[in-house]
């Protein structure tokens, strides 16, 4: 694609600032919908799509906390349709891994736009520097119901370069790209690598979903959020995503990003050190 208008959904989060950097530095016209900013977005106000929408020709979509949600899949279904009948005709879409409640969001985009491309992730390293797992870090201590199951954690500027690359590139259109990092880690693997990136001991401590919710609400999560949160956790860490992919190099021609780089990665930049208050 050449001359595009992409538009980023959530472009100033996690993953949208990431695919937003990316695309300029394509050199390609972006319009980033967030809440607040030149291009105003919201799910729930239905009014902000159609200005979102009108002009560009592909779109990244998120939605945050989950896809597998209650009432969200005939949310996205309505996106697509309006999506579609504003000529924006290819989608990228964000989706989880092993989550059996995604599906029906996915199929709602498949059904409806002629170029579509969905991305399962599994879960971000970057839940543990820039999201409800860096307070655990910070504190260090990872209470999480998860016990000694093993994930593939991505890194996210990987994933941001699959999205990028299927959002202007030809090639993607159809795939289903199930992202990995390229080794298995545990919890426990996890706060050791932490630990060893950082020179502080991190422990693990498995836990029970309320041990969970009340822990991060230590970090002003309320429980409203964090619950949901917890329910998922144990629902998808059974194993089922203890395996790797290749999808990740299937689409970019390179292997992804070990934990351990971005765990060194993020510790020279002293995000996981901790915070020294102020006397009184």
């Amino acid at each position: 694609m050449t001359n595009t208008d992409v538009l980023v959904l959530g472009g100033t989060g996690r993953t949208g600032r990431r695919i937003v950097r990316r695309l300029h530095n394509r050199g390609i016209q972006t319009r980033v919908a967030s809440r607040q900013g030149k291009n105003p977005w919201s799910w729930e106000d239905r009014s902000t799509w159609d200005t979102a929408l009108h002009g560009a020709s592909a779109a990244y979509v998120c939605y945050s906390p989950d896809l597998a949600f209650p009432g969200v899949a005939e949310l996205i279904g309505e996106f697509a349709e309006q999506a579609r009948k504003l000529g924006v005709n290819r989608l990228v879409l964000l989706s989880g891994r092993g989550e059996k409640g995604a599906l029906v969001s996915e199929r709602a985009v498949q059904d409806t736009v002629a170029e579509w491309t969905i991305i399962r992730s599994s879960w971000f390293a970057q839940n543990f520097s820039e999201h409800f797992l860096l307070g655990p870090v910070l504190r260090s201590r990872l209470v999480l119901p998860a016990g000694d199951v093993l994930e593939p954690f991505i890194d996210l500027d990987d994933l941001a370069e699959v999205a990028s690359a299927a959002l202007v590139e030809q090639g993607h259109a159809g795939a289903v790209y199930e992202v990995t990092g390229p080794r298995l880690l545990s919890m426990l693997d996890v706060a050791d690598e932490i630990s060893a990136a950082t020179g502080r001991h991190i422990e693990y401590a498995p836990s029970t979903a309320e041990e969970f919710v009340a822990d991060v609400a230590l970090d002003g999560i309320p429980h409203q959020d964090a619950r949901p949160l917890a329910e998922l956790f144990e629902s998808i860490l059974d194993g089922r995503n203890a395996s790797v992919t290749d999808d990740l190099e299937r689409a970019l021609g390179r292997p992804g990003t070990d934990f351990t780089e971005y765990a060194r990665r993020v510790a020279a930049l002293g995000i996981w050190s901790p915070r020294i208050k102020a006397s009184a």
